[in-house]
């Protein structure tokens, strides 16, 4: 080794940009997390509603999903007509789904009654089944586009037709059944509590990770 090679300075490492995630985000991303805010503020709705029993903060969490429906549709549209999206966007697409139509509408179901310990086993089962769901789309997404880069269906039911079951727990709401008047009572089993309307959300998690269920993907 020579003296000269004996001294070398290690290379610096180059010097990165100021706000260069923020530089990276294609509309498209912007929009995608607009769907991610929706399902946080219909949770910090649901928490002020369990805090101080104002109905208003019940609407307003059902409004928002919906809401973060539109981003989420929209989004993909934006991608499309600008033929620009980052390298974040699939997985910033998935998490925000996971928030708005997965940890949101268990919280809705939470704070609307279904408290007991076997609610929130399948409340919990629910938002996992719908994070499995999404990273299977995610990684099978190339192998079912066969090379068009189209997927032609989905395998199990997509994570946001849980709004279904949003819209069904404002029905309830809307006619008083919540708490301890929740549509199909209270039950208890091996000392936990457990409500029958619960078990949609179980049916829903299941649908999700079927991979018997094909649904057409539109657009």
């Amino acid at each position: 080794m020579s003296s000269t090679d004996e001294w070398d300075e290690p290379a610096q490492p180059a010097r990165r940009k100021r706000f260069e995630m923020l530089r990276s985000f294609a509309l498209a991303d912007i929009i995608t997390m607009a769907n991610a805010a929706c399902g946080v503020a219909a949770i910090f709705c649901c928490l002020n509603y369990m805090d101080e029993k104002i109905d208003l903060y019940v609407w307003w969490a059902f409004g928002l999903l919906p809401l973060a429906l539109v981003f989420d549709l929209f989004d993909g549209a934006v991608a499309r007509w600008r033929r620009k999206h980052s390298a974040l966007g699939a997985d910033l697409d998935s998490l925000a789904d996971i928030v708005s139509f997965g940890v949101a509408p268990a919280v809705l179901a939470y704070t609307l009654g279904m408290r007991g310990g076997w609610d929130a086993v399948v409340l919990i089962y629910f938002v996992v089944c719908g994070i499995a769901r999404l990273a299977r789309y995610n990684v099978t997404a190339a192998e079912l586009s066969q090379g068009t880069g189209k997927v032609p269906y989905y395998e199990g039911t997509p994570i946001p037709t849980s709004l279904v079951l949003v819209l069904v727990m404002a029905v309830a709401f809307d006619r008083g059944a919540y708490g301890a008047a929740l549509w199909g009572g209270n039950l208890e089993l091996l000392g936990w509590g457990f409500h029958p309307l619960v078990l949609l959300f179980g049916l829903s998690g299941s649908a999700m990770i079927s991979t018997h269920l094909r649904i057409k993907k539109i657009g």
